[in-house]
């Protein structure tokens, strides 16, 4: 965001809506190291002083200004707020936005977040399923208990509860390993394939997790994808819109429910926000 003006972002929501568009999805670091060359996925978006506002305090604040659009991470790390705090914070904004929102989670990739926080690096996996774990039963029951190797309570309330059934839908990131299908097999509503993975990528990891889904017996067909659309370039470098949204139709024959797209790609501004909006949205239709 030019000039650090954040505040800006409680705009936009009411444009995508106005657009007639679906969702905002915004992103999270809840503090930054000096080593972004540790990104597994690709040059590092921005350097480590770059803002990161805090995503549910931000998704609070577009909720406000809007009555139609889902609102979503992708993705919040669960892990470095702990299950107590993150189950409430997360039930409170699902209440307050009458139940339009969905939580891409992850483990994250950066050591100096963990060290931060107090946890250790080695264990976040297992951290991770346990808070996760939690969560779910947080939101769930009233009271409730919960034991695993790293988190445990008994007869604790977290009242409010999500107004959607079963507690806000999960959508899980991160790269593919036996544990990983295990908690998306158990929990995920939906799947966040790892940023710039192929149209092809996305076909073979929804299959994926519909099949572990499927063998811990739930219905595969309710699993949704976000679908990172593939960004065409013009001769000089910049992103082109029109061809860029030519790949929607092969990203949902592969399995996409949800089509992403990173707005300051096409919008250098938020002055061009609106324009940019619009044009994808009638791109989008045309295409289906």
């Amino acid at each position: 965001m030019p000039n650090g003006d954040w505040r800006r972002f409680l705009d936009l929501g009411p444009m995508v809506e106005d657009a007639g568009l679906d969702r905002v999805v915004v992103v999270d670091h809840v503090v930054m190291g000096n080593n972004t060359q540790e990104y597994r996925w690709g040059k590092f978006p921005t350097p480590p002083d770059a803002q990161w506002p805090e995503p549910l305090t931000l998704l609070a604040g577009i909720a406000a200004r809007t009555s139609r659009i889902r609102l979503g991470t992708g993705v919040v790390l669960p892990s470095l707020r702990g299950a107590t705090l993150f189950a409430k914070t997360t039930a409170t904004l699902d209440v307050m936005c009458n139940g339009r929102l969905d939580l891409g989670v992850g483990i994250g990739w950066q050591r100096e977040e963990y060290d931060a926080a107090g946890l250790d690096w080695d264990k976040r996996g297992r951290i991770f399923t346990d808070v996760m774990g939690a969560v779910v039963e947080l939101w769930n029951n009233t009271p409730a208990s919960y034991h695993s190797p790293t988190v445990n309570f008994d007869d604790i309330y977290v009242v409010p509860k999500p107004v959607q059934e079963g507690g806000v839908p999960l959508w899980f990131a991160g790269t593919f390993t036996p544990t990983s299908l295990s908690r998306m097999a158990r929990w995920a509503s939906g799947w966040i394939p790892i940023m710039g993975e192929s149209i092809e990528g996305v076909r073979d990891g929804a299959r994926t997790v519909k099949e572990a889904m499927a063998a811990r017996g739930r219905n595969p067909e309710l699993l949704r994808v976000q679908g990172p659309l593939p960004l065409a370039r013009n001769d000089d470098g910049s992103f082109d819109l029109a061809k860029t949204m030519e790949n929607v139709p092969a990203l949902v024959d592969a399995g996409a429910t949800a089509i992403h797209l990173p707005l300051h790609m096409f919008a250098k501004t938020m002055e061009d926000a609106p324009s940019v909006l619009a044009d994808i949205k009638q791109r989008y239709d045309a295409s289906l």
